[in-house]
């Protein structure tokens, strides 16, 4: 596809509230095409209001001469944090989108105000993400005042930042359900209402997304608007550039709206307080909006100041002289086909509806990129100073902002497996972490605290978080890849073909596997092991308890010659008695090991599912029948002698694990049926997460609906003897309790 040049000539507006100019005027810039039907798209949008001084779309708003004079200033109020209901006089007005539109600009800042309050009153009640969304308060307004949803499309980028995008669109009264139980969801979900344009609960997909609707859009003949928000990190993902490159190629009518607030690659917390952003993206963003000689050519004007020079000479040098003095950012989404505008400021209501108002005119803009600031936290001081630590908050008091954290005797499996990496890199200098920007949800916050130069956040780029493991362990250093379980999926491809056909010992730490709770579906870490026993070199591996993961930790430490995983989940350890001083034993490979001797019922557990095993069994004694636990610890590959023992000996087999069909229990159906212990006498049946989504809620609620509770496997055993052999029958009650079959 031809080249195309793209000029603007910028001019100031008034001074925002925090201090510095917003977006230069969007009027009196001209453009020179060379792509066939985008040609003069963009000449003459403003010029005769701009020459004639008539007034904007926004009726608070004058246009004369390039500058903006508001009638209405918007001064900022005190906001009610309380902890008591605030007042929402505006807010209160607001059941859909559709009762903003007649909002002048005063009232729609008055509306973003009592966002806040509302968000801070309600998430403090229900935890949630918090920071993210505060900080999107004006560009939520804005958004819904000028476009028409569902008709225009709005896809949130993370969705985490749509709570204030939930309370506009009908979901206000039921907010305090937020993340729980038969709730609402904490991401954008398409079931839930029709504002929500795509389920975003990974990043950066809502370019393609959007590009896809706009693409669909077009073939069926409407008009819409198609309006993509990424940012709080997104834009650091490989999937992004990918969507934007080929959208400049397709040339087709899309929005993009960049909201930068400074955490363009998402800096979890380090032990210390929060880290800076990491990447070149986000330095050459922070240097276009913080670069005095940028602003200033955008104030000037350069385009206007070159005169009788023709329009594509002039687009020529704005481009080049952009470039040079800081516009690395816009000049990489103009050479990806993008037009861009920016910066702006997203806490200026007044400024972001003047310019979505303006694009929103356009008949044929092509994709666009708006370049919107923002302070994640805005407006609730707690926030403000450490965005990281309220960006996914429990319950917490409003005045203070402290969160109300119960207090457990263990730690979390995350810490362990932290404390364990420590203790095996204090003894071997090659190991190296890596994480996904996820340092304080993996625990690699606590490994950089001691090791420095050998933790590496890479941003949210899972994909390439697993290749350059693959070349670190091609130099002959121990890289252990920390990443979520559901963030793992996207990085399934480099995990075959980088790291598991060429047999390099990359060790893969599996966080959060299994039922996450409130995060729900989204974040479920339901398939890895699935995905990652079907792969010929790999060693897979699942601790019961924390002192086996600290072991499997040191396991995958040893195994220097193929790649290993281990996965653990959300939660606190059980209080088992630690290894000293944190380091674990390595395991022998492929081998399990036999927790309580039994006689008619088998159970084998793989994972920390073990423990509700243990219960299980503990129940099935109390009515008279004799149950062997066996703890797995491997997937791959599966402990052979064990699973002869286990059916040889018992009647019935039972496996449990918290994974998908396709996982532990299918490996161990392969093995029995290959060696014909399934031709006999012998019952099994297999206990995994139903083959279905599961929504969010508590995990004890999770695990009732996918009926892998203590009862239900016990009751899963009682339902395979039939009539007791003797002994009290397995449904008559003990000591008034009811029967287990009878508890489910």
């Amino acid at each position: 596809m031809a080249s195309s040049v793209l000029r603007t000539s910028f001019l100031p507006l008034l001074q925002s509230q925090d201090g510095y100019n917003s977006i230069s005027s969007l009027h009196n810039f001209t453009t020179t095409h060379h792509r066939g039907d985008r040609k003069g798209r963009f000449n003459g949008v403003a010029a005769a209001q701009l020459e004639t001084g008539n007034a904007s779309n926004d009726s608070n708003t004058m246009v004369k001469r390039g500058h903006r004079t508001r009638k209405n200033e918007h001064f900022k109020r005190f906001l009610n944090f309380s902890g008591e209901k605030p007042s929402t006089p505006v807010l209160d007005t607001i059941y859909h989108p559709i009762h903003m539109k007649n909002l002048s600009i005063e009232e729609l800042g008055k509306l973003a105000d009592e966002l806040r309050e509302e968000l801070v009153y309600t998430v403090s009640k229900t935890g949630g993400h918090l920071s993210s969304s505060l900080g999107v308060a004006e560009l939520t307004v804005a958004l819904h005042h000028v476009f028409d949803t569902p008709e225009d499309k709005i896809i949130w980028d993370v969705g985490h930042q749509a709570y204030p995008h939930n309370i506009l669109t009908g979901r206000r009264s039921r907010m305090h359900s937020i993340r729980q139980t038969c709730g609402l969801a904490g991401f954008p979900k398409r079931e839930e209402s029709i504002h929500d344009a795509f389920g975003a609960g990974h990043s950066s997909t809502s370019i393609s997304a959007g590009l896809g609707m706009a693409v669909g859009r077009d073939l069926l003949g409407k008009n819409n608007h198609v309006i993509a928000v990424i940012g709080d990190g997104a834009m650091t993902a490989g999937m992004a550039y990918e969507a934007m490159n080929n959208a400049g190629y397709l040339d087709t009518n899309l929005i993009i709206i960049l909201n930068d607030n400074e955490q363009v690659s998402l800096p979890t917390a380090t032990v210390d307080g929060p880290a800076s952003p990491v990447g070149a993206l986000s330095k050459a963003l922070t240097k276009l909006h913080s670069s005095r000689e940028f602003r200033q050519l955008r104030e000037e004007g350069i385009t206007k100041q070159i005169g009788g020079q023709t329009h594509e000479i002039a687009a020529k040098f704005d481009s080049h002289d952009r470039g040079m003095v800081g516009g690395s950012g816009a000049s990489l989404f103009e050479e990806l086909g993008l037009y861009y505008i920016g910066p702006v400021d997203g806490h200026n209501v007044e400024d972001l509806v003047y310019v979505l108002n303006e694009i929103r005119s356009m008949p044929a803009p092509g994709p666009v990129l708006i370049h919107v600031i923002t302070e994640k936290g805005k407006g609730y001081a707690p926030a403000e100073i450490a965005p990281d630590k309220m960006h996914g908050v429990v319950k917490f008091d409003p005045k203070s902002g402290k969160q109300m954290k119960s207090k457990s005797e263990t730690l979390s499996y995350t810490q362990y497996f932290a404390e364990s990496l420590i203790a095996e890199a204090k003894q071997d200098d090659k190991i190296v972490g890596i994480h996904a920007a996820m340092g304080g949800g993996t625990g690699l916050n606590l490994f950089q605290k001691q090791f420095p130069d050998k933790c590496f956040d890479v941003g949210i780029a899972e994909q390439h978080a697993v290749t350059f493991a693959a070349g670190l362990a091609s130099e002959g250093l121990k890289p252990f890849c920390a990443i979520y379980s559901s963030f793992l999926q996207r990085g399934f491809d480099q995990v075959a073909h980088d790291v598991d056909l060429q047999k390099l010992p990359v060790r893969f730490a599996i966080d959060r596997a299994g039922l996450v709770g409130a995060d729900g579906p989204t974040h479920c870490g339901a398939f890895d092991t699935t995905f990652m026993a079907c792969l010929p070199n790999m060693v897979v591996m699942a601790p019961s308890n924390e002192t086996e993961l600290m072991h499997m930790v040191a396991t995958a430490a040893a195994i220097d010659d193929r790649p290993s995983c281990f996965r653990y989940p959300r939660g606190n350890g059980i209080g088992s008695i630690l290894p000293p001083n944190n380091k674990g034993t390595p395991l022998e490979i492929g081998k399990g090991r036999v927790l309580r001797e039994g006689s008619r019922v088998a159970i084998l557990g793989y994972g920390t599912i073990v423990q509700s095993c243990m219960k299980a069994a503990e129940l099935l004694e109390m009515l008279g029948v004799s149950a062997t636990v066996a703890d797995a610890r491997f997937c791959k590959p599966i402990d052979g002698d064990l699973l002869r023992q286990l059916a040889q000996e018992h009647e019935i087999l039972i496996t449990t694990e918290e994974g998908s069909i396709g996982g532990f229990s299918t490996h161990v159906s392969h093995f029995l049926g290959l060696n014909g212990l399934l031709d006999g006498k012998l019952k099994w049946r297999p206990m995994m997460l139903p083959d279905r989504y599961i929504d969010h809620g508590s995990q004890n609620d999770q695990i009732e609906e996918a009926r892998l509770s203590s009862k239900h496997i016990a009751a899963t055993a009682l339902s395979l003897l039939g009539a007791p052999q003797g002994g009290r029958s397995p449904t008559q009650p003990i000591d008034g309790t009811l029967p287990i079959h009878m508890m489910i």
